[in-house]
C-alpha cells in the first residue's frame, strides 16, 4: 500500500515541478527582456582628455607659422564627453540602471541629444561647424591678448531655404550695415534686425567678392517672436599669424578656452604651466568671455581620471559642481580669458592660489 502511494505521489509531482520551472523560466526571460529592451535614453559619460600642448595621432594639436614659438611643458587638457547610444541602438535598461548608479554618468532623453527632425549627418555637421568657429575665436583671443591686431568681418555661412534672404543674400557674403548702421558683431546684427517696424523692409548692405551690394529684406518672426532674415552668420578673421588646430573627431565649441591658453603658451617665452597638470573646459567668444558647456560633471570626472590636479570651469557651470569637488583636485571659477590665464600663471609659478575664485562647494 505504501509502495502504491509513493508511486502515485511521484507521478503527480513531476508535472507540478515542470510547470513551476516553465513559469520560472518565462519570468526570467521576461525580466531579461525588460533589462535588455531598447530605451528612450542615451548615456553621457566622460570621454578622452587631450593635452593641447601635445599631439594627436602623432601630429601637434597646435602648430604655428609666421611667429616664434617656445617650449612648453605640463598639461592643458581639453576635455570631452561621449554619448553611449543613438537612435539606431539605444542603451538597455541594464545599462541605464548602471549609469544611474554611476555619478560620472548622466542619463538623457534621446530627443535632447538626437532631435527627431535632425539626421546623424546633420548633427555631426553642426558639431563640426561649432568646433571650427570655436577654434577661430580661440585663435583671435590668444593673438589679441598678445598684442596682435586681428581684423574681423561678419560673414554669412548659410542662407535658409525659402527665407526672407533667399535669392538675395548668399553664403560667403560679408554683412556691413543694417538700415545704414554699421554692424560688427552677431549681437549688433540681431538687435538691428529686431528694430524692424513690421512695415518698411530693412536695407542690408554687404560685400560680395569685393563689390558692395544693397538689398531690401522683410524679416519674419520666428517661434520666439523675434524677427529673423534667415541667415546663419559667423566671424571671419584675418590672422597675422597662421595657427592650425588639429584634433581628430572632436566636435562642439567647448574646447575654445583651452585652445586659447595653448596658443598663448606656445607664443610666449617660458613654460606657462610650470609642468603642472591642468584641465579645463568652456566656450570662448571673440571678446574673451568664457561660456558654459554641457556635461560639466562628466568632464570634471574625466579630468580627475586623467590625473589633473587643477580644473578650470566656466562660472555659469559652477552650481552643477557644488558638493562634487574631488579632494585631490582644485576647481577654479572662470569668467573670461584673463581669469583663465591668471589661474594658469599662478599655478605654474607655484604661487598662493587662495585669492583665485573657486566654484563654491557644499
Amino acid at each position: 500500500m505504501s509502495y502504491n502511494t509513493d508511486f502515485d505521489s511521484r507521478q503527480f509531482s513531476r508535472p507540478r515541478k515542470s510547470v513551476g520551472l516553465v513559469f520560472l523560466a518565462l519570468g526570467a526571460a521576461a525580466l531579461m527582456g525588460v533589462w535588455y529592451f531598447p530605451t528612450p535614453y542615451v548615456i553621457e559619460q566622460p570621454g578622452p582628455a587631450y593635452n593641447v600642448l601635445g599631439t594627436d595621432s602623432g601630429k601637434p594639436i597646435i602648430s604655428i607659422d609666421g611667429a616664434p614659438t617656445f617650449k612648453t611643458s605640463g598639461n592643458l587638457d581639453l576635455l570631452t564627453v561621449q554619448i553611449a547610444g543613438n537612435r539606431e541602438r539605444t542603451p538597455s535598461w541594464l545599462e541605464i540602471f548602471g549609469a544611474w548608479m554611476d555619478p560620472s554618468k548622466s542619463v538623457l532623453p534621446i530627443d535632447q541629444v538626437f532631435p527627431a527632425n535632425q539626421t546623424a549627418e546633420e548633427s555631426t555637421a553642426e558639431s563640426t561647424a561649432m568646433m571650427e568657429q570655436s577654434q577661430q575665436e580661440a585663435i583671435a583671443v590668444a593673438l589679441k591678448n598678445l598684442g596682435y591686431d586681428v581684423p574681423v568681418q561678419l560673414y554669412v555661412s548659410e542662407v535658409t531655404k525659402n527665407s526672407p534672404s533667399s535669392g538675395q543674400i548668399v553664403a560667403a557674403d560679408f554683412i556691413q550695415k543694417v538700415n545704414g548702421i554699421k554692424v560688427s558683431t552677431i549681437e549688433e546684427l540681431r538687435e538691428n534686425v529686431n528694430e524692424f517696424d513690421g512695415k518698411t523692409p530693412l536695407t542690408i548692405e554687404l560685400i560680395r567678392q569685393g563689390e558692395t551690394k544693397v538689398f531690401s529684406i522683410t524679416p519674419k518672426k520666428d517661434e520666439t517672436g523675434a524677427y529673423r532674415i534667415g541667415i546663419l552668420v559667423g566671424y571671419k578673421y584675418d590672422f597675422p599669424v597662421k595657427v592650425n588646430l588639429q584634433l581628430g573627431d572632436v566636435g562642439g565649441p567647448s574646447g575654445g578656452m583651452m585652445f586659447a591658453l595653448g596658443i598663448y603658451d606656445k607664443l610666449t617665452p617660458g613654460e606657462l604651466t610650470g609642468g603642472k597638470y591642468i584641465a579645463g573646459t568652456g566656450t570662448i567668444d571673440g571678446s574673451g568671455i568664457v561660456g558654459p558647456i554641457g556635461g560639466i560633471q562628466q568632464k570634471m570626472y574625466g579630468a580627475q581620471k586623467a590625473g589633473a590636479k587643477y580644473f578650470l570651469a566656466p562660472k555659469d557651470n559652477c552650481p552643477e559642481l557644488a558638493g562634487l569637488e574631488p579632494s585631490d583636485m582644485k576647481i577654479f571659477k572662470i569668467t573670461n580669458f584673463k581669469d583663465a590665464l591668471t589661474a594658469v600663471e599662478k599655478i605654474g609659478a607655484g604661487e598662493d592660489l587662495s585669492a583665485l575664485p573657486t566654484c563654491t562647494t557644499k
